[in-house]
């Protein structure tokens, strides 16, 4: 929530083939990428949960670093309700020398819905419940079929035009044979990702998480402060693991920790009570899916 000598404020970089999304800005976030060695300019979609200066304060920054890399990069931004408008107040706030072109999508959702649909993944959102408007997202792959080789050498089918079909889901016919594509290819399931910060807990909150394969989700207390976590619309380490036992998550991982906590152990050791495949996210850490 605050910087401290370890800990710098909420940023989560998800690089997929030419994309790189960023979930959360916090003051420091691009210096943060450059020590790590992500290539800044390789952001292409900011994802705000919400307004409070420790998940948005570095946006204005990167902007303008991106900005002197090349002419007019394309950015989108996704946040709250009136997000449009907070973001013409940064760009405002500071003499802006240098062009991007950006697209703001301002999400308002009582309901998981997909606010970007692309070719190969989507990104779902929804409102959470905070003191002030906030959504969580998650990054979802599409459903891909790959093509099954053995297959293909047993019925002697060579290569061609026709596999993209297959690649398509589309049965085909290969000369004057009949191929069923359910046969020809297999599925490989897309992974989902969901980002769940700053809120309560919620049925949202369960339903964007949803057989997600990681949930970053926060943790900002122990169980043992709940009562704190509820007067600040926050959640105990407790709460995140019954989210993601409830929601058939297969790993957890813990952030956006108070500053009280000198080391995340307790928090860590308190949600494993409820949930077995816990960490807590440290600054730096990287992780392949």
């Amino acid at each position: 929530m605050v910087p401290t000598k370890e800990r710098n404020v909420p940023a989560v970089f998800l690089k997929y083939k030419s994309e790189g999304i960023l979930f959360d800005c916090g003051e420091g976030t691009q210096r943060q990428m450059n020590i790590t060695g992500i290539n800044r300019n390789k952001v292409t979609k900011i994802l705000l949960t919400h307004w409070h200066g420790d998940h948005v304060s570095g946006v204005i920054g990167l902007l303008q670093t991106i900005g002197n890399r090349e002419i007019n990069p394309k950015i989108m931004i996704f946040g709250p309700k009136g997000t449009k408008k907070r973001v013409k107040c940064l760009m405002d706030s500071i003499y802006f020398d240098v062009q991007v072109n950006l697209k703001i999508v301002e999400i308002d959702e009582k309901k998981p819905k997909t606010v970007f649909n692309g070719k190969e993944f989507k990104i779902v959102a929804a409102n959470m419940v905070h003191n002030t408007p906030c959504i969580s997202y998650a990054f979802i792959e599409k459903d891909r079929r790959n093509i099954d080789k053995d297959f293909l050498k047993k019925n002697k089918i060579g290569p061609g035009p026709h596999l993209k079909q297959l690649s398509a889901g589309k049965s085909i016919t290969y000369k004057g044979k009949e191929i069923d594509v359910n046969k020809a290819t297999y599925v490989i399931k897309g992974k989902k990702i969901s980002y769940v910060v700053d809120t309560e807990v919620c049925n949202n909150a369960i339903e964007i998480a949803e057989g997600s394969d990681i949930l970053i989700c926060e943790s900002t207390y122990s169980s043992k402060l709940a009562n704190k976590a509820r007067e600040f619309r926050h959640m105990t380490s407790k709460d995140a693991a019954m989210i993601a036992n409830k929601a058939n998550v297969k790993k957890l991982i813990l952030t956006h920790f108070s500053q009280r906590y000198k080391n995340c152990l307790e928090i860590q050791e308190d949600a494993q009570t409820y949930f077995d495949n816990v960490i807590c996210a440290e600054d730096f850490m990287k992780i392949s899916l």
